[in-house]
């Protein structure tokens, strides 16, 4: 509901005062409580917002690192979007970027490779061919999208972004190791498809109308946020059948 507090929000930002807003509708995953309640454009229309960092956690290892950061700005509001689905908990590797780094060092910089391709049985893991790029509930279908497409031989890369405002103002050379530009890219979002263009994505599993009435786990059929849909997205764009 940022409607109702949007001038808020955005003179917080103007004045580069530390307000943490907190909000709990973040998809159409708030299936039986319609689609008023179902934010699909929301989260790209807050992003948009200069000097207001925008965090959408996957579990709650993002979640405690995007309190931290936010307790942490000067200078910064933050919108927190949180889930109210129950969200599976996502094991952090340790950075690669960074040796002796945690996993929680790479969520405060707003996106970090959350998987690297995984092996099927007793076969080498390749090289991706793919990034799957993914924020709050849907990091959960990328990561099952990813062990589809393993099966078929597809090596792919899933990337979390939880706060993509953070993410960019990371160094580009970080931006570009997270991000190669070989590597074709497939966003995945449960709301409008538009922002994640600017990525370079060649594609995106996204929604760009509203939700309806219905339990969470049909419109996610409907909508085709499904670890199905993604991987047959990413195997459309890697011209696999």
């Amino acid at each position: 509901f940022s409607d109702y507090s949007r001038n808020a929000i955005r003179m917080a930002a103007l004045m580069k005062q530390r307000v943490i807003h907190v909000f709990t509708h973040d998809s159409i995953g708030l299936g039986e409580d319609g689609p008023t309640h179902q934010p699909v454009e929301h989260a790209a229309s807050l992003r948009l917002i200069p000097n207001l960092d925008v965090w959408r956690p996957a579990d709650t290892a993002e979640t405690a690192v995007a309190w931290g950061v936010a307790l942490q700005q000067r200078e910064r509001p933050t919108a927190l979007l949180l889930s109210r689905q129950n969200l599976p908990y996502a094991a952090k590797p340790t950075s690669a970027l960074a040796p002796n780094a945690s996993g929680l060092d790479a969520i405060a910089r707003g996106g970090y490779i959350l998987a690297e391709p995984v092996a099927v049985g007793f076969k080498p893991t390749k090289k991706a061919k793919a990034v799957i790029l993914a924020t709050g509930s849907e990091v959960a279908l990328a990561l099952q999208a990813q062990r589809l497409l393993a099966a078929e031989g597809i090596p792919v890369r899933v990337v979390s972004l939880p706060s993509t405002t953070v993410f960019d103002r990371q160094p580009l050379d970080y931006r570009l190791a997270v991000l190669p530009p070989k590597l074709q890219r497939i966003a995945v979002e449960a709301g409008c498809s538009d922002f994640w263009w600017k990525y370079g994505c060649a594609a995106v599993v996204g929604l760009d109308r509203f939700g309806e009435s219905a339990p969470a786990g049909q419109l996610f059929d409907l909508f085709g946020f499904t670890a199905d849909n993604v991987a047959a997205t990413v195997c459309a764009v890697l011209g696999r059948s």
